[in-house]
């Protein structure tokens, strides 16, 4: 099992919308990449404390490779506003993708940079490694699972595309 984060605006709905991929074994809300320790989500929303809502994603790379999962991330985000996504605005709502493991940047990079140029706007994503991450309070995890009508910025019409997506990395090695 491997594990990447992501930072994508409010957690809630990224944490739901990578939970519904095939090969997603497990995820995780919480704050990374601040320079306070033990955050609660009352002192994140206060813009002070440098963190980003983030999800920690563990993934099977048997069934899912990074590149799908780099794939789906930015279909689920504005990759050139800043500390805003949806009508979410602040820091804390930046985008980001940190990583645990230093051989998986290359590929982000590369990734990055074809989405890159896509834009004519340049990206606001920041790539860094994960410097540190605290879960966020209980009532925050899985919270679409627990309240199914609860406030989310991204359209359902996401929730069920990554449902029906199938690796097209590990396809293709087939």
């Amino acid at each position: 099992m491997k594990e990447i984060y992501f930072a994508g605006g409010c957690f809630w709905g990224t944490e739901h919308f990578f939970k519904q991929m095939d090969g997603v074994i497990d995820t995780q809300v919480g704050y990374a990449n601040g320079k306070t320790q033990s955050p609660t989500y009352q002192d994140v929303c206060t813009d002070t404390t440098g963190h980003a809502e983030t999800v920690r994603v563990a993934y099977d790379e048997s069934r899912i490779a990074l590149s799908d999962l780099l794939e789906m991330y930015f279909k689920a985000i504005d990759p050139t506003s800043v500390n805003k996504q949806g009508e979410d605005e602040g820091t804390q709502y930046r985008t980001g993708i940190y990583y645990v493991d230093d051989a998986d940047r290359p590929a982000i990079e590369a990734h990055m940079a074809t989405m890159a140029a896509l834009y004519e706007e340049p990206l606001a994503v920041e790539l860094e490694p994960l410097r540190c991450f605290y879960p966020a309070e209980d009532y925050h995890q899985d919270y679409l699972d627990k309240n199914p009508t609860g406030y989310c910025h991204l359209p359902l019409s996401l929730f069920e595309m990554a449902r029906r997506y199938k690796s097209k990395s590990l396809t293709d090695k087939k």
